[in-house]
């Protein structure tokens, strides 16, 4: 296989984002995009032009040009969807959160496995190249031993507000759709949390607002993550050692993050270079999908499915502590 041949199902913003990016990655095409109507489907490939318009989901799986769909609807959907593209054969690259909770994440996985389909979320910030870098730090021993997290995400969404944030039936909330970040950060510098702490804010929705969450570990470490769509926060991620912190400055889930150092207290402050592309920064991970496709994997040696079920568990865990509930939890078991 050497093109890889893409599809995308569903056509709002992330999906443009995504199928921008494609242009950087070699030997990868947009060949086909999906939408419930036919006109959001059209639309978008006037803009990201593509051999095969769909207006169903179903045709789109069905279309044997399709080699990995890119799933862009929203989260209260991606178990559905997972579900449709790996039941007819096609891989997949699911948008966070992967699910709703940890029973639809073991579903998605399961079935993956059983039909030998290459499945992986798309945890972009993953295979950024300041992540990579960050990593190679840490394995370096530059941190000494890791002792805190601390992240804030937070924004107050602007008109038109979308839909998806607010709606309890659509996984509305700050948790799934920015906190995520924050715990899978986390989950990356500390490892699964001993104990959970958790509490929120709900909106007239009922969704969380706002979410406050201390990761408590054996060994004395803490994270302490805040994620919140009512305030404006500086997103930054400050992960702090017995020898030295890292900061990921604004955005630190993007791109355009930078990597500071520091040795001792704010005046040691080092910028740490690391290459970066053009682009939006969602080419990494469609690269990586490319190659582990080529190389005829189920699953992402990166981003495993052990890797979703844990950050899924983890949201379980917090959401349960901070009486996050949503409709679909009394239909599965967590």
């Amino acid at each position: 296989m050497e093109t890889i041949r893409w599809g995308i199902l569903g056509c709002g913003r992330i999906a443009r984002k995504f199928a921008a990016d494609l242009a950087y990655v070699s030997q990868a095409k947009l060949v086909a995009v999906g939408a419930r109507q036919w006109e959001t489907a059209e639309a978008f490939a006037r803009d990201f032009p593509c051999s095969h318009v769909h207006g169903s989901y179903e045709e789109l799986v069905k279309n044997p040009e399709v080699d990995v769909i890119y799933i862009a609807t929203p989260h209260a959907f991606h178990y559905e969807h997972t579900l449709l593209c790996l039941h007819h054969k096609k891989a997949v690259l699911c948008e966070k959160a992967f699910a709703i909770n940890r029973h639809q994440v073991k579903e998605m996985v399961e079935l993956s496995r059983k039909n030998k389909i290459f499945l992986m979320e798309a945890i972009w910030s993953k295979f950024l190249p300041q992540y990579q870098k960050v990593l190679e730090l840490k394995s370096a021993g530059e941190l000494g031993e890791i002792r805190n997290v601390l992240i804030n995400f937070g924004f107050i969404p602007q008109p038109p507000v979308p839909a998806r944030l607010f709606d309890p039936a659509l996984g509305g909330g700050s948790l799934l759709d920015i906190g995520i970040y924050n715990v899978f950060f986390a989950l990356t510098f500390l490892g699964r949390p001993d104990r959970i702490e958790a509490s929120m804010t709900p909106s007239p929705q009922g969704v969380d607002i706002q979410c406050a969450i201390l990761f408590k570990y054996d060994n004395g470490a803490m994270a302490q993550l805040f994620s919140s769509l009512s305030s404006n926060q500086p997103t930054e991620a400050d992960i702090c050692g017995s020898k030295s912190r890292i900061r990921l400055t604004s955005r630190f889930y993007a791109p355009s993050a930078t990597i500071e150092l520091f040795t001792g207290r704010e005046d040691s402050k080092q910028l740490i270079p690391f290459h970066k592309e053009p682009g939006g920064g969602y080419q990494y991970e469609a690269r990586h999908v490319g190659d582990c496709l080529r190389q005829g994997l189920t699953e992402s040696p990166v981003m495993s499915h052990a890797d979703s079920l844990l950050l899924m568990e983890t949201l379980d865990r917090i959401r349960e502590k901070a009486g996050i509930h949503y409709a679909v939890d009394s239909t599965t078991r967590r």
